[in-house]
């Protein structure tokens, strides 16, 4: 299986790292904005239409839907995909995104069909390039007569992480895809929208829908790898799920397109691993007749989020953290909140149309009436009897509250240190923890296209707890350096039954004061008022 020998290819070792440069050349630092030359350039409305949205509705389904028009699509787009902020240090100047992205490379890029016609985002400016008119007719059909309803797709520039982190960089590709969807729903949410996954696109239909098969268009500029299309309404996403697309695909492929993809770096180093794996998990798509999208409207109970709280500014306001300070706390209950958010039982969860596979091992360090050690949260309840035969038969197994089990008791900042390749930021937090997913009999019962899904699933779950730390006056941070075998190791995993994916971390950030900071947009004056710190304890 490419994707599992792929995978073990790709994993950190004490005494190696995954293969890369081992430095980083600033003379092929790709640029993070991809335009497309000669493609007409459509300005995006800036009206902050979402302001008084609540943060806690956004997991509930509760927002009354506005319009999907022009402003509507805008205020989703820049609450998703847009720009948060910009930071200097000295003469050096960088943008950060809403969406999260390793290393802040941002690998995703996404495209928008409205109104039967292509779009490319351009966050930078935050505007749309108009890429390819299809035929109004064919796409009337598809959407429905109202037209309440668009396509939103993203791909993947692999070289963006490559550049810095070689062969590994298709993992943290995946994790962005996760990141953005999360992003994605959310912002969706916040216009009271759904948004979910359609399933019956393969990556080969939605290449030709976005047009990133079109060799003409790259003869300079990096190639994308399409990733998933998702539909976007105020009505049940499920109408479009099992919908025949192949007139849309085809209108698209006989269209008329516009713009060259610009270059992004003046030299490349070519990675073979990565374009292997990524052919080999291609996804093919489903027949309409068995593609499902969930329904999940379950709503959340969660009385420790401040009611005040409004999503926009928390979105807005989401960073990654470079350091904790090491000695701040949480409270038990918004710890136990935060890890309710990760259940699949509501919004941004119907997003994903399989059973969630990722769950969680978590180095508890300061959680307030929490003993510090190592701890198994299962996002359902289902997988208990299975990770216990798979894991260390000495493991306690002591259940502290609902779905959250003690599994050693220790001071384990040293262990979570060392596992996060030696990184403070793993030990210096409230917790940290490992997202374990259940791999080899998920690409064995799915096919090997559902290795990137896996990924995406810990994009969301790191989505998620980004917003809950801002949200709770903190920061997050993913971590996607960990010494792979040693934490299974560690829980006495074998084989390749069950993976650490992703890692995460969270706390009271130190921030850099040498570094400015300014609005992601010159029409927003001050950058979103990011909610109340909480004192250290």
């Amino acid at each position: 299986m490419i994707a599992g020998r792929y995978h073990d290819q790709t994993k950190h070792h004490f005494n190696r790292f995954a293969r890369s440069l081992g430095y980083l050349d600033w003379t092929t630092q790709p640029d993070p904005f991809r335009r497309y030359r000669g493609a007409p350039f459509v300005e995006l409305p800036r009206d902050p239409l979402a302001a008084e949205t609540s943060y806690s509705s956004l997991f509930d389904n509760s927002v009354a839907p506005v319009r999907v028009d022009h402003g509507s699509i805008g205020e989703f787009l820049r609450c998703s995909m847009g720009l948060s902020a910009w930071k200097q240090y000295a003469q050096t100047r960088w943008a950060l995104r809403v969406n999260p992205s390793s290393g802040n490379l941002h690998p995703t890029e996404a495209y928008l069909v409205h109104g039967g016609r292509v779009f490319h985002y351009a966050p930078r400016e935050h505007g749309l390039e108009e890429r390819c008119a299809l035929d109004q007719e064919t796409w009337h059909r598809f959407v429905g007569p109202a037209g309440q309803a668009f396509l939103v797709g993203l791909t993947s520039i692999h070289w963006r992480e490559a550049w810095k982190y070689g062969e590994r960089a298709f993992r943290y590709c995946q994790h962005d895809v996760g990141h953005a969807l999360g992003a994605l729903r959310l912002a969706a949410g916040m216009l009271g929208w759904r948004l979910a996954l359609l399933p019956t696109w393969s990556q080969k239909d939605l290449g030709r829908l976005l047009g990133v098969d079109r060799d003409g268009d790259y003869l300079d500029g990096e190639r994308e790898e399409p990733e998933c299309l998702a539909v976007v309404s105020p009505h049940d996403p499920s109408t479009w799920a099992r919908r025949d697309h192949t007139s849309i695909a085809t209108a698209a492929a006989a269209g008329v397109w516009q713009g060259e993809a610009n270059r992004l770096s003046i030299d490349h180093v070519e990675w073979p691993a990565i374009s292997e794996v990524a052919e080999a998990t291609r996804y093919p798509g489903e027949a309409p007749s068995n593609a499902v999208v969930p329904r999940r409207d379950r709503v959340s109970s969660l009385s420790q989020t401040p009611s005040h709280l409004k999503a926009r500014d928390v979105v807005l306001s989401r960073r990654s953290a470079q350091a904790f300070d090491g000695r701040s706390t949480i409270a038990r209950d918004r710890f136990l909140a935060m890890l309710d958010r990760l259940r699949p039982a509501m919004p941004p969860w119907d997003v994903l149309n399989w059973p969630s596979q990722v769950h969680l091992v978590l180095f508890v360090h300061r959680v307030e009436g929490l003993e510090p050690g190592v701890y198994a949260y299962l996002r359902h309840d289902g997988v208990l009897a299975e990770w216990q035969r798979a894991m260390r038969p000495q493991f306690l197994w002591a259940c502290v509250a609902p779905s959250l089990y003690l599994l050693v008791p220790a001071d384990v900042a040293p262990t979570a240190m060392r596992l996060a390749c030696d990184q403070a930021i793993a030990a210096d937090g409230f917790f940290s923890m490992a997202m374990v997913a259940r791999m080899e009999a998920s690409l064995r019962e799915r096919g090997e296209w559902f290795y990137r899904r896996l990924f995406w699933e810990c994009g969301l779950i790191g989505q998620v707890l980004y917003l809950e730390a801002e949200a709770g006056g903190g920061r997050g941070t993913g971590i996607g350096c960990f010494y792979d075998d040693p934490v299974h190791e560690l829980l006495g995993l074998t084989g390749h039954a069950w993976q650490s994916l992703y890692h995460f971390s969270m706390g009271i950030p130190v921030d850099d004061t040498r570094l400015m900071t300014e609005s992601g947009y010159p029409w927003e004056a001050t950058p979103p008022a990011p909610p109340a710190a909480v004192s250290p304890r």
